[in-house]
């Protein structure tokens, strides 16, 4: 991320209508015509302007606006309330009573997360606090910055007591060694309303949800979820939007951490005007879940060329990647991994950066292909981009073998040492299709296995016809099973 971009905390990725168009009015004063969500559910405004006003010059400002990366804003899953799975308890009003406790901006990354929901990452923070079954008490995972590993706070926390124990943590955290220590520092200098664990943590997966287009909440009230691929969006037609939503009684808006937003609260009878101005806004309110699924760094338009290279591939192959969540990123950085798959850009060695070399990249997947493991397996390594989409597809088949059977002996963890087995592909040449042998080819009646030199002469490619001649032959390295 840019240094001269400034970020809008919104506290778990909630704002007000009135609230957006106060971000609006920020952002064009900083001369953008668009804003861009983070991977934390804040707002980003580019900036630089040298005419631009100052911060001082917005007194009505409701949210808080940083400059530095020091600050981290709140992620919670609000968002999902009332219209995913959820723990029966936590509810929308619970999460804002919450929220609100939060007096200060931390400087630690907090989650608050309900365990039985997928669109919001739970453990992504340093301060993760989990719903237990027990009405208003949530255990505390840690992941604080000077320790090697994730630990369990010894005791469910209460609501109300979250802010004041994320707020002492973070005071007090580098004076403490282990999570016994920190435990005995809190509790000499907070007085909490705690409650005995009775039963460790326990994260059932389920698949990923789709969360776009327009779906009932329930009785006469719908819910609307909006997605730009490129994560620029429109001011013109956000102050639209707000607008739209102050008139018809939408009272929050709610970001996501894949970039997205979601509207909760529609009446029905609003909801024929609110589509009609949709769709005279050219806004496309059902993409693909084989695109919706991703999560790129901020403002990488090379990350962005990579996704929509490997989307298109899927979309030629007809392959189904439901429930499952892909990430690009750039090896080394400092950064924690919420999806079912990520591909990492390798660094370039110092001895070659004067030259013009060709990137390539790691793929990795969460244990299990749950990404709340938090633990991720090793699957292909140094591999070059035209090798990707074969790999991707390959696991998105591996996810739907193992879906529903979490064992060990699905996922060991690779290592360095083992050799990879490397498979023949060929690529047609105009369209980049992949033939892959083991794959086969249904629309043209090819059966898995079947070899390229055995395929009949007349064989054509199944998305742009052309002919067997232009495909070329690929090598794709593999992790070894």
């Amino acid at each position: 991320m840019s240094q001269d971009i400034l970020r809008v905390l919104t506290k778990g990725g909630v704002l007000s209508p009135g609230e957006l168009k106060q971000v609006i009015a920020l952002a064009e004063a900083s001369g953008q015509k668009e804003i861009l969500f983070g991977s934390r559910q804040d707002i980003l405004i580019p900036s630089g302007k040298e005419d631009e006003k100052p911060l001082e010059s917005f007194p009505d400002l409701s949210l808080d606006v940083v400059s530095e990366r020091g600050f981290q804003n709140i992620v919670c899953s609000y968002v999902s309330a009332d219209i995913f799975k959820n723990t029966p308890w936590l509810n929308g009003v619970k999460y804002l009573y919450v929220l609100e406790e939060f007096k200060y901006i931390p400087k630690l990354k907090i989650n608050i997360t309900d365990p039985k929901q997928q669109l919001v990452p739970l453990f992504s923070g340093q301060l993760n606090f989990v719903a237990s079954e027990h009405e208003d008490y949530w255990y505390l995972i840690l992941k604080l910055p000077h320790w090697e590993e994730s630990v369990t706070y010894p005791v469910l926390i209460f609501s109300y007591d979250i802010a004041k124990i994320s707020q002492e943590i973070e005071a007090i955290a580098p004076d403490a060694d282990d999570v016994e220590e920190l435990f005995d520092l809190v509790n000499a200098n907070l007085e909490t309303n705690n409650r005995s664990i009775e039963k460790e943590l326990s994260v059932a997966y389920e698949p990923f949800p789709y969360y776009e287009g327009m779906n009932q909440i329930g009785g006469n009230l719908y819910w609307l979820g909006l997605y730009w691929r490129n994560n620029r969006y429109d001011l013109k037609f956000l102050r639209a939007f707000s607008d739209f939503c102050l008139n018809h009684k939408v009272g929050k808006i709610c970001i996501t951490p894949w970039k997205s937003f979601v509207v909760k609260g529609i009446y029905e009878e609003d909801k024929l005007e609110l589509e009609k101005f949709l769709g005279k806004s050219g806004i496309n309110i059902r993409h693909s879940s084989l695109e919706l699924n991703w999560h790129l760094p901020v403002a990488d338009e090379e990350a962005l060329a990579l996704k929509e290279f490997i989307v298109k591939s899927f979309d030629q192959n007809d392959i189904s990647t439901y429930g499952m969540t892909f990430g690009i990123s750039h090896q080394g950085e400092n950064r924690a991994y919420f999806t079912t798959v990520m591909v990492e850009k390798n660094k370039t060695p110092n001895i070659v950066k004067n030259f013009q070399v060709r990137p390539t990249f790691n793929v990795l997947h969460s244990k299990n292909f749950d990404p709340n493991t938090d633990e991720y397996i090793v699957y292909a390594q140094d591999i070059d981009k035209i090798e990707l989409p074969g790999l991707l597809m390959e696991l998105s088949k591996m996810y739907f073998e193992q879906l529903g059977d979490n064992t060990e002996k699905n996922n060991r963890k690779k290592t360095q040492k083992e050799a990879p087995r490397l498979s023949e592909i060929y690529q047609c040449s105009e369209c980049m299709t992949i033939y892959d042998s083991r794959l086969g080819d249904e629309k043209a009646n090819i059966k898995p296995h079947t070899a390229f030199e055995d395929l009949p002469d007349d064989y054509r490619c199944s998305v742009c016809e052309g002919p067997k001649e232009l495909f070329e032959k690929a090598v794709v390295k593999l992790a070894s099973t």
